[in-house]
């Protein structure tokens, strides 16, 4: 087998999306921990998206209240799997979010300012379409490994369906910055673009969360 044909890089993208899960497993508990007076008053809450459940995601997000009307929500999420015919959608990524509550927090409608960053390794996907200059119908014939930064605005709305039960769906529109290394296809380690940026305009979350209150 020819060097440049092996799948170089692999090894190391699954080294550091486990080191990006431990970063966000680490966040949430700085999150978690820093907050005890909100825990024992019931101004805190602990989720998990239903959307990126269904793309095998492992996710987490904990919320927490700042004020009568603002809340503070952090998410981190993880994708380490190579699914059938060999498609990767590997990644790791964290998204902050101050929420603006139209009347009580954690009930009713809401507005966000979020950020994101991460890193990627996805390919072998048809992605069909084509948004505001990005092309992801190049995913078909080709891997994209790298890193990415943005934020973004958003849009939710909260419905209580128990005492300390949710759900909670949300919108986001925003920009990324990313750079990355295309190779030759999804499963091949011919790399034939090194280090291209590019900037993303589009959505930067969907989310259907299932929310336990405390």
């Amino acid at each position: 087998q020819r060097k440049d044909e092996c799948p170089c890089g692999e090894g190391l993208v699954n080294i550091k999306a486990i080191e990006g899960m431990k970063r966000i497993l680490l966040l949430l508990a700085i999150a978690v921990t820093g907050v005890p007076q909100e825990l024992c008053a019931q101004k805190a809450a602990i989720k998990t998206n239903l959307v990126s459940d269904a793309f095998l995601n492992v996710n987490l997000g904990v919320e927490t209240g700042l004020a009568p009307r603002w809340t503070f929500d952090l998410r981190g999420d993880v994708n380490v799997w190579t699914l059938s015919n060999d498609r990767r959608w590997r990644h790791w990524a964290v998204q902050p979010e101050f929420r603006y509550w139209f009347c009580d927090r954690f009930s009713g409608h809401f507005f966000g300012l979020h950020t994101h960053g991460g890193q990627y390794s996805i390919g072998g996907f048809d992605g069909r379409f084509n948004l505001l200059g990005t092309d992801a119908r190049k995913l078909k014939d080709a891997r994209f490994q790298g890193w990415f930064v943005g934020g973004g605005v958003a849009y939710g709305y909260t419905w209580i369906l128990g005492l300390h039960w949710n759900l909670e769906m949300e919108v986001g529109f925003g920009y990324s910055y990313t750079r990355y290394d295309r190779f030759r296809c999804s499963g091949c380690g011919k790399k034939v673009e090194t280090n291209r940026p590019h900037h993303y305009v589009g959505p930067t979350k969907a989310a259907i969360n299932l929310v336990y209150v405390f």
